[in-house]
Order: structure tokens, then C-alpha cells, then sequence
């Protein structure tokens, strides 16, 4: 199948175009063109304000991660893959913005979705240094959170436990400063 970036997952029918199909690849072009259309005026952070769905999941260091447990404090839930580009060039940022905010009561959850499990994502977390629990998700927890078909795909839930912000794509640094400042 034709994916059109490196970090869009296919699921169900989402990919119209197969290469190696005896049918017309040109019919796909439309369909690509309205995909990308709504994506784009998606894109980006969206409002909403719906509780976020717990979970329980066991951390590289073998720690429970909650979500419920970190009510009180503003929680950045980072859904990634260790093979996904934009989702690298996010570290970083997070990280910077993370020790500078986690005082005053920001956490990140970086919820890693490689099927491969603990095996790449515990080399990717040393590498990077990367100092945020990290756990490994499901497609059910994806599910819970709306489904989506991108990552990185980000979402912003305040000390309440409501999602307040939702992030399709790369983030940066200062997009995430400026969401956190708004509600911190």
C-alpha cells in the first residue's frame, strides 16, 4: 500500500490505493485529496473536554503508570513509535519543556504503540535519555482515546482528568509551552 507518511498507520479501508492491484491507482488521487483536506483542517490541536480514558500500564522500570494517579496535575499523553519520524524530533522539545514545568505540576506519558514492545522501545528510551515515564499501549487504549490514525497524536488532559487539548502531528516545543501555560 501506498502510505502517504511514514507515520500514518493503515487500518480497515483508511488506504484506497494498492500498488500491486490490477485496478487504476489514479482513482486513489481524489480519495488522497480529501483525506488531506480534512487532515488538514483538523490538524493541529483541536478543543474538547471529555474525561480521558484510564489506564494502568507497566513502565520501562517496571513502575505502574495511571493515569487516574495523576489527577492534580496537568498530564501530556503522547501516543508514539520508535520508527515514526516526527515522533523523534518531538523528544527533545518534551523533555526540555518537561523538567522545566514537572515542579509546578506537569507530567508527560509518552504511550509508545511499536508492536515490537519493550525490545525497541527500551534501546530508543536510553538513547534519548528520556526522562518521562514511557509505557507500552494497545490499540484498545487507541480506541479509547477516539480511535485516531496518525501519530504522534497528542492529548492534553488538565488536573481533572478532562482532555482539554488534542495534537495530530509533530509538536513543538513552544506549541506545547504555549497550551501549558494556558491551563498550568
Amino acid at each position: 500500500y501506498i502510505i502517504y507518511s511514514d507515520c500514518l498507520q493503515s487500518r480497515g479501508s483508511f488506504f484506497l490505493s494498492n500498488p500491486s492491484s490490477s485496478g487504476n491507482h489514479m482513482k486513489s488521487i481524489p480519495v488522497f485529496i480529501a483525506v488531506l483536506t480534512v487532515f488538514a483542517f483538523t490538524a493541529g490541536f483541536s478543543q474538547t473536554k471529555k474525561k480521558a480514558a484510564d489506564f494502568s500500564l507497566k513502565g520501562a522500570d517496571g513502575k505502574i503508570v495511571t493515569l487516574s494517579a495523576l489527577k492534580g496535575k496537568v498530564v501530556l499523553v503522547n501516543f508514539w513509535a520508535t520508527w515514526c519520524g516526527p515522533c523523534r524530533a518531538e523528544v527533545p522539545g518534551f523533555m526540555e519543556v518537561y523538567e522545566k514545568y514537572k515542579a509546578k505540576g506537569f507530567e508527560i506519558v509518552g504511550i509508545s504503540l511499536d508492536e515490537e514492545g519493550w525490545r525497541v522501545v527500551n534501546p530508543f528510551v536510553q538513547w534519548y535519555k528520556i526522562t518521562y515515564p514511557v509505557v507500552i499501549g494497545s490499540g484498545k487504549l487507541v480506541e479509547s482515546y477516539g480511535g485516531f490514525d496518525v501519530i504522534p497524536t497528542t492529548f492534553l488532559v488538565d488536573q481533572n482528568g478532562a482532555i482539554v487539548k488534542e495534537h495530530i502531528g509533530y509538536m513543538s516545543k513552544e506549541e506545547l509551552e504555549k497550551q501549558l501555560r494556558a491551563i498550568l
